[in-house]
Order: C-alpha cells, then sequence, then structure tokens
C-alpha cells in the first residue's frame, strides 16, 4: 500500500526516468527517435523541477524541448558530404573547445546571479553548474560531436548529488544510469568514426 500510495504522488517522475532511459538507449544507438523521446522527458522534467524549485534545471528542460528540434533537423539534414545526408560523427577542436568554455562559463555567472537575486532556490551554485553545463553538452549532441558524452559523465555524475539533497530518488537512479551508459555511448561512437573517414 505504502509503495502504491509513493507511484501515486510520484508518477510523473516515474515517467520522466522511463522516457530518459529510453532517451539514452535511442542516443547511444544514433536512433533519430531520441529527439522524439527527448521532447517527451523534457516536458514531464518541466513539472518535476518547478515542483522541486530548481528553476534552472527547469528552464533547461525548455531549452531541450527547442534543441530536440534542432537535433532532429540536423541529424536529417546535417551533412552534405554523404548519400543519406546523415550527420556523421565528428570531433571537438580546439576552437570549439575554447569558445565552448568561454560559453559555459557566462552561462554558468548569469544564471547563478539570476538564481541568487530573483528566486528562492536552495542550491543556485549546483543548479547553474549543471544547467550551463547541459547547455553545452546538448548541443555538442545536437552536432554529433563524440566528446558530449565526457561533458555528460560530469553532468550526470553532478547532477546524482544535486538530485539525492532534493529527495528526487527516480531521478537519481535515472542520472546514475546516465552516467554509467555515458561511457558506454562514448566507446559506441567512438567505434562509428572510422566508419566515416
Amino acid at each position: 500500500m505504502r509503495i502504491l500510495n509513493w507511484l501515486s504522488v510520484n508518477y510523473i517522475e516515474i515517467s520522466g526516468t522511463i522516457t530518459g532511459l529510453v532517451y539514452l538507449y535511442f542516443s547511444i544507438r544514433q536512433n533519430i527517435l531520441l529527439w522524439l523521446f527527448g521532447i517527451l522527458n523534457a516536458g514531464l522534467y518541466i513539472y518535476v523541477f518547478f515542483s522541486s524549485r530548481l528553476y534552472a534545471d527547469m528552464s533547461l528542460q525548455v531549452y531541450y524541448l527547442v534543441v530536440s528540434l534542432y537535433g532532429w533537423y540536423h541529424w536529417v539534414f546535417g551533412s552534405k558530404n554523404n548519400d543519406t545526408h546523415e550527420l556523421p560523427v565528428s570531433r571537438l577542436i580546439w576552437k570549439q573547445a575554447v569558445i565552448l568554455f568561454f560559453i559555459f562559463i557566462i552561462l554558468f555567472i548569469s544564471l547563478y546571479f539570476i538564481l541568487k537575486k530573483y528566486t528562492d532556490s536552495p542550491v543556485p551554485t549546483g543548479d547553474s553548474f549543471a544547467t550551463a553545463l547541459s547547455i553545452v553538452a546538448t548541443w555538442m549532441l545536437a552536432r554529433k560531436i563524440l566528446e558530449h558524452w565526457l561533458v555528460w559523465i560530469v553532468v550526470d555524475a553532478f547532477c546524482m548529488g544535486l538530485f539525492y539533497y532534493k529527495d528526487l530518488y527516480p531521478t537519481v537512479f535515472l542520472y546514475f544510469v546516465f552516467t554509467v551508459m555515458a561511457f558506454t555511448g562514448y566507446f559506441q561512437w567512438k567505434k562509428t568514426i572510422s566508419s566515416y573517414e
């Protein structure tokens, strides 16, 4: 009875966890359906994070909705170098890395300032860090840059602690799986680079 009661209270978060796992599976497989499940996952977690007062993470889900449409389009039509026009996996170059690092710093400082000054967020530093780094990683995913998996390892491991602090236990489990599977994704994607070269 206690379990049924807990499920009835947390069904949106549990649904978000399930769609997140499906999203991760399709992401590792480089299947275009990842973007559909990304949209569903983002919609569910907008509610979850709003309810938990994780406002930067909630705003990040809105970004995920938009970037999922961009990623979907870019994965299908992003390359003119092969017969299918499908975007190949690429490596991060130094110029991109430097630009992305500065974007991360600007986002982190901006988000921290907004959360600290204008919201009742109990974890403005952690929320800002995870959100800023996630924005960078999601853009890298949309461009099919291999190293996005390395960024996700950092974000997902960090978020496990953040969500544990906020008592979001199904989400802690989801991010544990994300962390472990990000290693798998990295090595799976790395194998495919040679097939495009």
